[in-house]
């Protein structure tokens, strides 16, 4: 015989209400270990800040790492390194001393001063430039010597950057070396780097007698002195800032790039001493994938990431050398924002095929950017530190390069001249030029 609904629903309720209050206590067992979970996770915090933490961005956690430990890994990465395997990235960060900072304090050095050196235009100038003759530098790269291999026009020599609402300090060879007076200038980065090292030798030598200077042989630290001056201006190869299998200056054509994301610390043992310090990175992260070997893997294990995310963990380490090691009235630090490239004509020119190559004027449209200058890049490095930009000013310069006209470990093939498609060197700058105008801004600031 069927019951009566009211007592159907009767004995419902009735089994419900016996559940219902094992429900709130679950619930309130899980509230409470939450609670303690949370405070006791702070509290690790807060007792060791060094050491690493554990956060959460979205859905995905990462970790913090201190970097530039002193007892880092135990070997060191060369050329013949390999990762004996590779997993995703685990998504560790770098926490770097100062990283909390507001972000307003890490300006553009230009917004220090009351004009905006960085902002202005080329103004055709064969009075007063180009600065040195490249016959005259005994010093000069064949991969940047582009009238000696062959380039007739000689304008891209007589540009000269003019701010909109002020003028550049006058470049002055024997002032700077007063400035430079029982000092070490250090430039550090890639080739890029090496060409403004360079310039740097080619405006500083004329007025030293060839008795009273000298150059250490070409290695991974190369010295040019000038002995009256007790002074050097030098250039270290670490095309990566981090320590990496590409720090041999010669041989670091490498099918893959394996870093250390949180040491410098093999280099800034060469660079720590220096008095005034240039830094460059950029053009290296731009190849493809890189693979990460932290400093406490064991087995050669690597993570890969992409260029942008590599560079950004580079970034922190060098960033926190910076913050712990520099006092800023005794050492002058300087990092000199993206150099351009200029392979697609098209970029300047619209419908045009081609690259820098036959380009013999500036690009005239202002707040030109091309391809060859990543914006998430420049973004990235202006929150970590203050910088020398020369990016803009160097965007418009098409006809800086090289192109064909360099010679790169050997010349150029008469096959290869008659391809300027496929053989341009976009990436470099000749000298005298646009490396010249760099060191104006930095003897500027000193």
């Amino acid at each position: 015989m069927a019951l009566p609904l009211t007592v159907s629903m009767s004995n419902k309720w009735s089994r419900k209400k016996r559940h219902f209050p094992l429900l709130v206590v679950l619930l309130l067992v899980f509230l409470a270990c939450s609670v303690i979970y949370i405070e006791f996770s702070i509290q690790q915090i807060h007792q060791s800040p060094d050491h690493v933490l554990h956060s959460q961005r979205q859905t995905s956690s990462f970790t913090y790492v201190k970097p530039n430990l002193p007892k880092g890994a135990s070997e060191v990465l060369d050329g013949s390194s390999s990762c004996n395997s590779t997993r995703n990235y685990s998504g560790k960060k770098i926490r770097w001393v100062g990283m909390d900072a507001e972000s307003n304090q890490r300006r553009s050095i230009s917004q220090e001063n009351s004009c905006d050196v960085f902002s202005g235009k080329w103004v055709f100038d064969n009075q007063s430039y180009p600065l040195y003759k490249e016959a005259d530098c005994p010093y000069m790269s064949d991969q940047l010597a582009c009238h000696k291999h062959g380039r007739s026009d000689l304008q891209y020599q007589h540009w000269r950057w003019q701010p909109h609402n002020c003028n550049l300090k006058r470049w002055d060879a024997t002032e700077m070396w007063e400035k430079l007076r029982g000092k070490r200038l250090m430039f550090v980065g890639d080739s890029l780097n090496r060409g403004q090292w360079i310039s740097m030798v080619c405006l500083l030598q004329s007025v030293i007698p060839p008795n009273k200077r000298s150059m250490t042989p070409n290695a991974q630290l190369t010295i040019f002195r000038a002995e009256e001056y007790n002074a050097t201006v030098e250039f270290l190869w670490a095309p990566l800032l981090v320590e990496s299998n590409s720090d041999d200056p010669v041989n670091h054509r490498l099918s893959e790039r394996i870093i250390r994301p949180d040491s410098v610390l093999k280099h800034s043992a060469q660079w720590e001493h220096a008095d005034i310090l240039v830094f460059n990175s950029y053009l290296w992260w731009r190849q493809g994938p890189v693979k990460l070997q932290w400093s406490g893997e064991e087995n050669g294990a690597c993570e890969e990431l992409d260029g942008l995310g590599a560079m950004e963990l580079a970034m922190g380490a060098w960033a926190d050398w910076v913050a712990s090691k520099v006092i800023p009235l005794q050492k002058h630090v300087f990092f000199v924002t993206m150099s351009p490239t200029h392979f697609w004509k098209g970029e300047w020119e619209a419908g045009s095929k081609g690259n820098c190559y036959n380009e013999t004027r500036p690009i005239d449209r202002k707040g030109h950017w091309g391809s060859g200058s990543d914006l998430a890049t420049m973004r990235m490095v202006d929150k970590m530190v203050k910088v020398i930009n020369i990016t803009q000013l160097s965007e418009y310069r098409k006809d800086g390069h090289p192109s064909i006209y360099r010679k790169f470990w050997e010349t150029l093939s008469p096959q290869q001249l008659v391809n300027p498609a496929s053989y341009s060197d976009c990436i470099h700058w000749c000298l005298p030029g646009v490396p010249d105008v760099w060191n104006e801004l930095l003897f500027h600031f000193l």
